[in-house]
This record gives C-alpha cells, sequence and structure tokens, in this order.
C-alpha cells in the first residue's frame, strides 16, 4: 500500500492509502506522495501545493515573512529556531521568535 494524493488545479484535495491499481481506476490526478519525504520532498496534505516544476509537495506558507527553500521545498523563518531547549512561537509582528513562557 502507498499514500497517493488528488491534484486539482495544483492543490492536494485528499490524500489516500491505496495500491496502485487500485488508484489507476480513480479519476482526476493522483500523484504518490511518502511520509518519509523521500519522493516528492514533503508528505504531501490537504491544502498543500503540488509544484509540477519541482516535483514536490509545498505545505501553504505559514507566515508572510518566511520563504521557501528551493532545495527542501520546506518554508524558513527569517531567523534561525532558536537551540537553547527552550519553546517558542513564531511572532510575525517582529519577525522573531518568542520564548513561550511557562
Amino acid at each position: 500500500m502507498s499514500h497517493f494524493a488528488k491534484i486539482e488545479s495544483g492543490v492536494v484535495t485528499e490524500v489516500i492509502v491505496a495500491e496502485q491499481a487500485h488508484v489507476d481506476t480513480l479519476s482526476g490526478t493522483w500523484v504518490q506522495t511518502s511520509y518519509n519525504g523521500s519522493i516528492r520532498k514533503n508528505y504531501a496534505g490537504k491544502g498543500y501545493a503540488y509544484d509540477t516544476d519541482k516535483d514536490a509537495f509545498i505545505a501553504p506558507k505559514p507566515h508572510a515573512s518566511w520563504t521557501l527553500n528551493n532545495t527542501t521545498c520546506k518554508w524558513e523563518a527569517p531567523v534561525s529556531f532558536p537551540t537553547d531547549g527552550k519553546s517558542y512561537h513564531w511572532d510575525e509582528d517582529t519577525t522573531n521568535w518568542i520564548e513561550i513562557q511557562e
């Protein structure tokens, strides 16, 4: 069994687990995806874009200031995530990571 994403107008509308033979009987455009990102960069999710030129699934852009890494097809913040082991959330107003106070 494999995972397949249905693509409509360049956007994933559903993801199923099925045999290739079953997918071949379905209408529409279906593209295989994988949990480990070994094909098409990222696992497809509903609402993801499918870029045919990159042959990649791309998540919706999380914040206006983030940019797409064209190699990984993942969105990256303009500031690296802190590596001090604390919890953070992204603040778009300051375009920076803000520590979550517990």
